[in-house]
């Protein structure tokens, strides 16, 4: 790859999963990685070629201070982020009456301020650059509740709206703005899902894990694949604000789309009469 070609992509959450296999295939294509992660051993463990261009970073999303010196550090090292992927998630499993105060706001902590994050700090070098693209990664959860995920719901669904809003304030600049819904994919990322503490047998949370525990490593999806649409979006003059990936969320995103336009339209007499007489 010449120079000219080379991009520096930043990704959250590289130490398994999405953001491992991306990372991996940005490295064999020759591009610059930064890539953050609580557990950088576990990184640097997994990632055994094309080491030359890859930039571990140990990082706390959920630390502003500690993600602004992260980026103004690598910026200072490699002069510019071509590329942002937010990727770190961490999924509580449990009803909302299961839940604490302090799982909630975790699940939220890493999902949807980790993100937040990470874009604010970054967007004054993306500004001065006048280009970029910033990829967040939400989930078909993101569009469609789920019970007994109530708190990733909520993260999943504002990254959705984070999305939209800054996609409108950043066009002007340059930057390109997609947020990705992936479905079910055969990665490491439901060996690492979380359970309420406190359960209420009559939520059978406890049955729950037995069921994902057993589904983990029987997805469908193909993490591979995924990831080189990743790197296909960034080489888009114009790429998709929403792209769902995976046939099970094509699937339930558009009949819950049907089914909400039924229910507005059973309810429009309501809906129309609030204006004054």
């Amino acid at each position: 790859m010449n120079t000219e070609d080379q991009q520096v992509w930043l990704i959250t959450g590289t130490s398994k999963g999405l953001g491992l296999h991306l990372t991996k295939l940005l490295l064999s294509l020759g591009h610059k990685v930064i890539a953050t992660s609580r557990n950088i051993s576990s990184l640097q463990q997994h990632v055994t070629a094309n080491r030359e261009n890859l930039y571990p970073v140990k990082l706390d999303i959920t630390s502003d201070q500690e993600v602004k010196k992260a980026i103004d550090e690598a910026v200072k090292e490699l002069g510019r982020i071509d590329v942002v992927v937010n990727n770190a998630g961490y999924s509580l499993v449990g009803s909302m009456e299961e839940m604490t105060d302090e799982e909630f706001r975790a699940t939220m902590d890493v999902n949807l301020f980790g993100t937040v994050n990470i874009i604010r700090n970054v967007m004054p070098l993306l500004r001065s650059q006048k280009s970029g693209h910033i990829i967040n990664i939400s989930s078909s959860a993101g569009y469609a509740g789920f019970g007994k995920a109530t708190s990733y719901n909520a993260a999943k669904f504002g990254v959705i709206g984070l999305s939209e809003g800054l996609a409108l304030e950043v066009a002007d600049f340059g930057i390109k703005v997609t947020v990705v819904a992936p479905g079910q994919f055969r990665t490491a990322f439901m060996n690492s899902l979380h359970y309420v503490k406190n359960r209420i047998d009559v939520y059978g949370v406890d049955q729950d894990e037995k069921n994902w525990s057993a589904f983990s490593g029987r997805q469908q999806g193909d993490p591979e694949k995924l990831v080189k649409i990743l790197v296909r979006l960034a080489e888009m003059q114009q790429p998709p604000l929403h792209l769902l990936l995976g046939p099970d969320t094509y699937k339930l995103v558009t009949e819950k789309r049907k089914q909400e336009a039924a229910a507005f339209e059973q309810w429009k007499e309501i809906t129309l009469s609030t204006d004054f007489d």
